[in-house]
């Protein structure tokens, strides 16, 4: 599940993605990437208890693996515009 957090999330998609981990918790593997800490998630959801409930459920049994730097997706990208910008002065 990609990218929790960079859209606000409702009521319904809320209920709906804690069903979800619900039903795969201690059962099958689920990978997150957010780049919202924790401790944001029950403003992600707009509620702090099915927030927590949700986070209960992943980080149990989890490996938690946080990643710095520049975006993968980027990559190559930023010097290309660079070399683009410096060329066109």
């Amino acid at each position: 599940i990609d990218e929790i957090g960079y859209l606000p999330i409702d009521k319904q998609g809320a209920n709906l993605l804690f069903q979800l981990i619900n039903r795969r918790y201690e059962k099958n593997s689920t990978i997150i990437t957010t780049n919202q800490p924790f401790s944001k998630w029950g403003e992600v959801f707009s509620d702090i208890t099915l927030a927590n409930a949700i986070l209960d459920r992943l980080i149990h049994h989890s490996s938690i693996i946080k990643i710095t730097g520049p975006s993968y997706r980027l990559k190559g990208k930023v010097e290309l515009l660079e070399v683009r910008k410096n060329n066109n002065h």
